[in-house]
């Protein structure tokens, strides 16, 4: 397969490694993206990657919760442009299509669209969601969405940047809404602000932490030093550096956005409320939505759109 510069060029922007290391990662993988990031990963060429998924399309991320937290959806709808995304009426729709979730017992996006739409009974989900690409004048695509709702558990919700990210936060508690409020949505802040992807370490796939832990030897390997240190002395190395890993992407782990000591984990803080209130109080899931993220957007070139319309 040719390499192309276009190839080349999107591989670096996603990894952040040299030219011709990307484009001997592209000839290595015949062209295969992600077997090319994965070539860079395992020659240590790819630490700092700049975009670990390609947060193109446009959109909303709309959150809601029920009055006494027990439930809670999200819920993501695509745009073509970020001005239909900052549209009221727009806006307005996905609220709506969220309240509608919050009462659904659908579990995927294809079960929904068939559903009666919540104001109009004559017409479906799918064909209110024709009328609203009608009148906006743009692709709309109603992309992902989550309900949770569990005995035992308050749903806490936060959108940041005016829908560009959405989180829930589930958290198991018998402690009531006012006593457990500010803490369900500091852990909301950190959800948003931390990327975490998992809430503990038993959540953690084996098979994700065996590839990382290849990932990690095939650097080593490459590394000419430390390829020469004892075999005990390389699996510390491997295990530290997982340890590491997990810190960053479980969130119980994670240190809390407001450690005044710059070391309490989230974990701890959460702990620390449940004492202080005496109550038991446990982060059980969450949901964290960024607009577009891993979707390719569309690149317009104004110029040519007017030389087009103008027959240049």
């Amino acid at each position: 397969m040719q390499i192309t510069a276009k190839m080349v060029k999107e591989l670096r922007e996603m990894t952040g490694a040299g030219m011709m290391d990307c484009k001997k990662a592209l000839t290595a993988s015949d062209g295969d993206m992600d077997g090319a990031r994965e070539f860079l990963r395992k020659k240590g060429l790819a630490a700092m990657e700049k975009k670990a998924s390609r947060v193109a399309a446009e959109g909303l991320v709309t959150v809601v919760t029920t009055e006494d937290h027990k439930a809670g959806a999200i819920v993501e709808v695509n745009t073509e442009s970020d001005f239909v995304a900052k549209n009221e009426k727009f806006q307005n729709y996905c609220a709506r299509i969220a309240a509608q979730i919050l009462k659904s017992d659908s579990k995927d996006v294809e079960s929904f669209m068939e559903e009666k739409w919540i104001d109009d009974e004559s017409l479906t989900v799918q064909q209110e969601l024709s009328e609203m690409i009608s009148i906006i004048g743009e692709k709309l695509t109603i992309r992902r969405f989550k309900k949770i709702e569990n005995p035992g558990s308050l749903v806490f919700a936060y959108t940041h940047g005016g829908g560009r990210i959405g989180v829930l936060v589930e958290v198991a508690t018998n402690g009531d809404v006012e006593t457990v409020s500010e803490c369900g949505k500091e852990v909301c802040l950190q959800v948003a602000s931390m990327k975490p992807k998992y809430v503990n370490r038993s959540e953690v796939d084996q098979a994700f932490l065996d590839h990382e832990k290849e990932i990690l030897m095939s650097q080593i390997m490459n590394d000419p030093k430390e390829s020469q240190k004892p075999e005990k002395v390389i699996n510390g190395i491997i295990t530290g550096r997982i340890n590491k890993e997990l810190k960053e992407i479980c969130l119980d782990d994670q240190v809390y956005i407001r450690a005044e000591d710059g070391k309490q984990s989230v974990s701890k803080y959460v702990a620390s409320v449940a004492k202080e209130k005496g109550i038991d109080l446990a982060i059980k899931s969450f949901v964290r939505y960024e607009a577009g993220e891993g979707l390719e957007k569309r690149q317009d070139n104004f110029a040519e759109e007017v030389a087009k319309q103008m027959n240049m």
